[in-house]
């Protein structure tokens, strides 16, 4: 907490006279994309004053008050980018999609403005890049302003079985804002739990299985994880390269969209990169469920009645807006112990390539973090383990038998069991529940999921949307909508569809 809280009070500091003169324009209303440039046309907001508002709002509601903890590190040059955005817009206009917009990254995404990048990590503390991420890059040819870095359950939550979502060595613990002693998901954290509070317009989280659904779904937000290799993983910690993408979190379906355009780029240094030309904006129609066949998988559901029972609303709700609904539909998952073997091998193989070209006096190696981790235990595993770190460190190369063979199991059942169904039934997409409301934190026995639809998804490489579906005491939930390769206009227009028709996500009240 000390990177932000320093460069918090500075900044504040330096802007205390203009919150003052600014509290008569800005209120706590969330902020949307479309809305702010509105504001920005009308002459009634800059992006200065935006970005005054959410540093104001951070420290009263992140640092202090109900101490969510969930914006670990800010940059010092964000207000600095506002103005000379704002200069540009009387020149030129709007630079791009996400101009003047406040965008808080996961605190595994490289990035410069003297921010480190440390996968919440005290080993990465000192971790500062020398070229930022190419997803950074294009979020900020957009025009975006990258207003911090959010926590997130430490390395990605592939450190320990037991490990409980939301919690770092380095950043502490990042409270749900909806029930401060509840999960806020993981391994995207922060970054779901900051825009569920209104913490900036948009963030991005990153994705193996579940880590921007599951955090999106509990907080209340929408969340994308798009098609494999859509989105450049370049500069970013990884996991496993066969199943890791970045994706956007937002407060609505239209500001996700809007996000996800801006990031989708080709970048032919990733190994896995896919091209599209897919005009996704376009696909945000309000009649995007009307003769959409629609399936819904019911072994990815039952594991909690409150659940089932806003779920069966959700199918109601579809079919009123014109969706054809194919019921009673199995995914049985056969991947399970091959996607695990592959992310032993791969995080071993990736990590130790990103950790190679950090800067001195960061481990440059799976050992090395594991020697680390056991020298400042105190901090590091007051808690949990490093036994997922033990495992992969005895995996072979990449060109193991073991890990190849792996790998086409866990890729070929899972398409096969998302392709199959859409090809036998005529399908468009399926649909599940994202996951159950938020458990309570419990950092010695750990998470405790109830059930999830991430993983088909996940493990083939294929886009998920989540949208809020509704709440259960409080807590929300989510709907998932997932289909094949590259089909994110066709989930895109069914997940606006119901979001318009049903209207569910309420506020944090903080």
């Amino acid at each position: 907490m000390f990177i932000k809280k320093f460069s918090l009070l500075i900044l504040c500091l330096l802007t205390a006279p203009i919150y003052a003169a600014k509290n008569n324009q800005i209120t706590t209303a969330p902020y949307s994309v479309k809305a702010v440039h509105q504001q920005f046309q009308q002459g009634t907001l800059t992006a200065t004053q935006l970005v005054e508002f959410y540093l104001d709002r951070i420290q009263k509601i992140d640092d202090s008050g109900v101490a969510l903890n969930s914006v670990v590190q800010i940059n010092q040059h964000a207000l600095a980018q506002a103005k000379a955005l704002d200069l540009y817009y009387k020149k030129h206009g709007l630079k791009g999609k996400l101009h003047g917009i406040p965008v808080l990254l996961k605190d595994n995404i490289d990035t410069l403005d003297n921010m480190a990048n440390t996968a919440g990590s005290m080993a990465l503390r000192h971790n500062y890049p020398k070229k930022a991420a190419f997803v950074v890059q294009q979020l900020e040819q957009a025009g975006a302003i990258i207003l911090g870095k959010t926590n997130l359950s430490e390395w990605a939550n592939f450190r320990s079985t037991h490990s409980s979502s939301g919690w770092s060595g380095l950043y502490g613990q990042t409270k749900n804002p909806y029930d401060l002693a509840a999960s806020p998901c993981g391994s995207s954290s922060g970054s779901g739990v900051a825009i569920a509070a209104n913490l900036a317009v948009l963030a991005v989280g990153t994705e193996t299985d579940g880590s921007i659904t599951c955090p999106a779904s509990v907080n209340g937000i929408v969340g994308i994880k798009p098609t494999l290799g859509t989105i450049s993983r370049r500069g970013i910690i990884p996991l496993a390269h066969s199943q890791d993408t970045a994706g956007p979190m937002a407060r609505n379906v239209t500001d996700a969209v809007i996000m996800l355009q801006a990031m989708v780029a080709f970048d032919q240094q990733d190994p896995q990169a896919v091209k599209t030309n897919t005009n996704f904006i376009a696909h945000l129609k309000a009649s995007g469920l009307k003769s959409k066949r629609i399936g819904i998988v019911r072994s990815l559901s039952g594991y909690l009645p409150q659940v089932d029972q806003h779920f069966e609303q959700a199918i109601q709700d579809l079919k009123k807006q014109g969706a054809i609904l194919v019921d009673d539909l199995s995914i049985k998952r056969e991947w399970n112990e091959a996607e695990f073997e592959v992310l032993l091998y791969e995080f071993k193989a990736d990590i130790n390539k990103y950790l190679a070209n950090t800067t001195a006096g960061v481990p440059k190696n799976l050992t090395e973090l594991i020697a680390f981790n056991k020298a400042h235990a105190a901090q590091e595993m007051p808690y949990f383990g490093q036994e997922i770190f033990l495992m992969a460190k005895e995996k072979s190369d990449l060109n193991d038998k073991a890990y190849l063979k792996a790998l086409k199991k866990a890729k070929t059942s899972s398409q096969q069991a998302i392709d199959n169904l859409l090809k036998k039934h005529k399908l468009d997409l399926l649909i599940a529940p994202t996951t159950g409301p938020a458990w309570k934190t419990d950092w010695v026995n750990g998470d405790h999921y109830l059930g999830s639809a991430s993983s088909p998804a996940a493990v083939s490489g294929y886009p998920h949307i989540t949208v809020p579906m509704g709440n259960i005491h409080g807590l929300p939930i989510g709907l998932s909508f997932f289909g094949t390769k590259n089909t994110e206009n066709i989930l895109i227009e069914a997940a606006y569809g119901y979001e318009q028709a049903t209207q569910h996500r309420i506020e944090p009240n903080l």
